[in-house]
Formats: C-alpha cells, structure tokens, sequence
C-alpha cells in the first residue's frame, strides 16, 4: 500500500503554494506535509529544494503509515532511530548524506507544525550552541542536535587536463562550447547556467551575473575566451526570430528558440560522454575542477568562495586539497630550504 504514495507536480499559479505535492494511495494530499512544503515555497526555496524536500518527506510518509501511525504528535527521536534502520536495511540503501538530510527535513517539519523541536532528543533538553569556522568565515549558525549519520570526508576529484581537452573537442556548436567554458572557467552550477539571461551579460564589463542557490545574487568575471565564444554563439548561432529572455535556447527542433531544459543539458552531456569516451565529465564535475585549479593557482579562499557562491568556507576549503605528488614535491622544497638555513658559513 505504501507503495502508491507518491509525488505530482501541478501547474500552479498562485503565490506561494508549492507545484510538488505529495499524495496518498488514494490520489489524496497529505496535508501536513504539502502545508509545509507551502511555506518553504513562500519562503522563496528555489523548485529544485522543493522537489528535492518533496522527496525526502515522500520517503518518510511511506515509513510513518508502514509503520501504522497517523498523528504526527507521536513522532519521537527513538522513532527517527527507527526510521534509521529502516533505511539502511532497504534494498536500495541511501548514503549517509541523504539519511541525514531526510532527518534534517523531518526536524524541521515537526517545528514549522509545533513551534518546538522533536521531544526525546539532546534538542529538546539543551540549548543547541552556536559554531563557527575557526577561521572567522562564514555566518554562525546552530549546531546540528540529534542523531546524524558519520558521513564519509568528501573528497573532490577535478578532471585531468588531457580528459577536458578530450571532451572539449567533441563540442561543434558555440552555445554548447559557451556552456562548457562558463563552468570550467566562473565555476557555473548546471542550474545557474540554465537560469542566465540576456541581460545578464556583460560583454563591454566583461562581467556576468548569476542568480545562485537561494536567490543570492553575486557578480563574475568573464575571462577573453569565454567572451569570444559567448559572443559567436549570440552572432552567429542563436536564432535570431526568438524572444526569449533565456541566454541558451535550443537551436533546432520543435522547441527551436525555446529556453534550454535541464533534460536537454543533461541529455546534452550524456551524447558528449558517449561521443568524446570521457565517462566521468559532467556539470559538477567541471564546476570541482574550476576550483581545484583556483586553489592551486594562489587564490585566496575569500575570493573563491565569492566566485563559486558558497555560504559556508568550510564548503570552499574542501577545495584546498593535496595531492601525493604535491605533498612530496613542498616536502623537498622545505627539506631543501633547511638544509640550506642550516649550512654553516664558511670563514
């Protein structure tokens, strides 16, 4: 029976109400979970946080009536423990990330329906305390307070320099080498390129705006190359009969000059995959390698951060990350270096 529940997206028009809503078996909403994602609608999340709240409280509504409650008044922290366990021991077994981000969602459900945090947990007896980087960055924020997976130390592996060339020969069009440029070279999310318009660039600054992960707005440099190709692809390729505001637009096909889809960038990079054999090229890795390459060239974490749209330095500094060779090679310099302050002066 759970197994019917599910997630429709409706049309909507109305200010504030979410187009994902989560149903019962019998095509019913679940109101205490739809009137939450309305308010996280209202709040302005972006519809990829909505989709992705949706989800994480479809997976928790199959759980809760399995488990035969109803009222949420009965969740508790041993109940989370519960739901823990139920999904590690399924089949298709989600990582630590996501089982915490589901409980995080959940957290906040039970507050925005209760005003209070969950009972039976460190939360509920203790004042949750306030963190920092230890470096001064960042805003202060509460600590995280109740059960939460250990998640594995994330770790960023760029592309090879021969593997970009690789891929980047196989492009024909200028948009698609536009795109390519804008996340190799600013740091561009998949989203980010997709939401760009018209207005958004400008060639005589050589500056770029980008609407980024909740609605905050920041300002990039546009480096010669990514001008030249930009400008190609607005000359030469994109259809001039279009009004569409978007930057990118398909350029054939039914939906010629209509804003580029994710299910077309997407479909754009599985071609490109297949065609240049570079298996692990997508979006975000391009966007890790943007970074990486930063980092080794000096720049400051301030200014990455900055360019890459983080809020928190501790996502910037998971960038700041030595290889084998790079740790042996700053070895060498500094055993050489005290060597040298070491020598004695000849007479």
């Amino acid at each position: 029976m759970s197994k019917n529940f599910h997630v429709q997206q409706i049309p909507c028009t109305i200010t504030g109400l979410c187009s994902y809503r989560v149903l019962d078996p019998r095509g019913h909403e679940i109101k205490w979970v739809n009137q939450f994602l309305d308010a996280q609608s209202l709040r302005g999340l972006s519809i990829f946080s909505l989709r992705i709240y949706a989800y994480d409280l479809l997976n928790f509504a199959r759980w809760w009536f399995r488990s035969r409650r109803r009222q949420l008044t009965r969740l508790s922290e041993r109940a989370l423990l519960q739901y823990v366990r139920y999904q590690l021991s399924s089949p298709t077994k989600p990582a630590p990330q996501t089982i915490n981000h589901r409980l995080t969602v959940v957290r906040c459900l039970y507050r925005f329906h209760f005003g209070c945090p969950i009972p039976g947990g460190r939360s509920s007896v203790l004042t949750p305390y306030r963190t920092r980087s230890p470096l001064g960055y960042g805003k202060r924020r509460i600590a995280a307070a109740g059960l939460r997976l250990k998640q594995p130390r994330r770790v960023i592996v760029p592309l090879e320099p021969q593997h970009v060339a690789q891929f980047w020969q196989s492009f024909r069009t200028f948009r698609d080498l536009s795109i390519i440029a804008l996340m190799l070279f600013d740091g561009l999310r998949s989203g980010e390129v997709l939401s760009l318009q018209l207005q958004d660039t400008d060639i005589s600054q050589a500056q770029l705006r980008i609407l980024g992960k909740g609605h905050k707005v920041r300002v990039v440099p546009l480096p010669d190359d990514v001008i030249t190709t930009l400008q190609n692809y607005l000359h030469l390729e994109r259809p001039c009969t279009t009004n569409s505001a978007s930057l990118f637009v398909s350029l054939k096909g039914k939906n010629r000059g209509r804003p580029m889809t994710a299910a077309g960038l997407r479909s754009l990079f599985r071609h490109h995959r297949r065609r240049s054999q570079v298996v692990h090229a997508n979006p975000h890795r391009f966007r890790h390698t943007f970074g990486t390459d930063m980092v080794a060239a000096g720049i400051s974490l301030p200014a990455l951060m900055h360019l890459m749209g983080h809020t928190q330095i501790e996502t910037t500094m998971i960038y700041v990350q030595l290889s084998p060779q790079e740790v042996l090679r700053q070895y060498r310099l500094a055993v050489a270096k005290r060597t040298h302050l070491a020598a004695p002066i000849e007479p």
